[in-house]
């Protein structure tokens, strides 16, 4: 059992899909994750521990390595496509109860901003860690995330702009959130946030990547 689990982690890490799929290189020919996931629930492998010592293990190395400046955005895509084929057969038993996410997650990007490539690298990581993630899409108003936060009662609430003219929209949601949800956590993120800003506005933590963002849920809000 023990053995499986290492070889779904290490094909997350590695961005081994499936045994059709070339990639990479020196795992060419062999199972990767959609199969090894399948055969792990048919050998009886507990799907809580499919989970988190085999898809959630995997990415948090790709995770780490993407930190450290190891592996590039191109890489952690390839794992995540990777982790979500594994997901693929875990969904039957989130649904039923049988294992269950950490916790929900809404994220979007600010009003005015219509970039969606870096809050869809947070999602997958998140999703990666065992999240359960709400996307509510690009150029999202205040009031469109107070009604998510509504509907889904997340933990966690995750702001991204990309340009600073539509960062300052953060600040207007942050006060919102805070005001009528203030035990909801407000993450924020972006090429031109910073700590000082996020301390200004209000929010609960910014990161530079989306590991730190990761380490910042499972720590607070998990």
């Amino acid at each position: 059992m023990e053995d499986i689990l290492k070889k779904i982690a290490r094909c997350v890490e590695k961005g081994k899909i499936a045994r059709e799929f070339p990639h990479p290189a020196e795992l060419a020919g062999q199972d990767g994750v959609y199969e090894l996931t399948k055969q792990a629930l048919e050998s009886g492998v507990p799907p809580h521990e499919i989970l988190s010592q085999g898809l959630i293990a995997g990415m948090n190395i790709v995770g780490e390595l993407f930190q450290a400046g190891e592996v590039f955005l191109p890489d952690v895509l390839v794992s995540a496509r990777a982790l979500s084929m594994g997901m693929m057969h875990l969904k039957p038993y989130f649904h039923s109860g049988a294992i269950k996410h950490k916790g929900k997650v809404v994220i979007g990007t600010v009003q005015g901003d219509l970039h969606d490539i870096g809050k869809h690298v947070v999602s997958l990581f998140f999703e990666g860690g065992g999240w359960d993630v709400i996307d509510i899409g690009v150029n999202v108003s205040a009031q469109k995330f107070l009604e998510a936060v509504v509907e889904h009662r997340p933990q966690a609430v995750g702001l991204s702009a990309l340009l600073t003219t539509t960062m300052v929209n953060m600040e207007h949601i942050t006060g919102m959130i805070k005001s009528a949800h203030p035990g909801t956590k407000v993450v924020i993120g972006g090429a031109p946030v910073s700590q000082s800003f996020a301390d200004r506005i209000g929010a609960d933590c910014y990161s530079p990547d989306p590991q730190g963002a990761l380490e910042f849920l499972n720590r607070s809000c998990s």
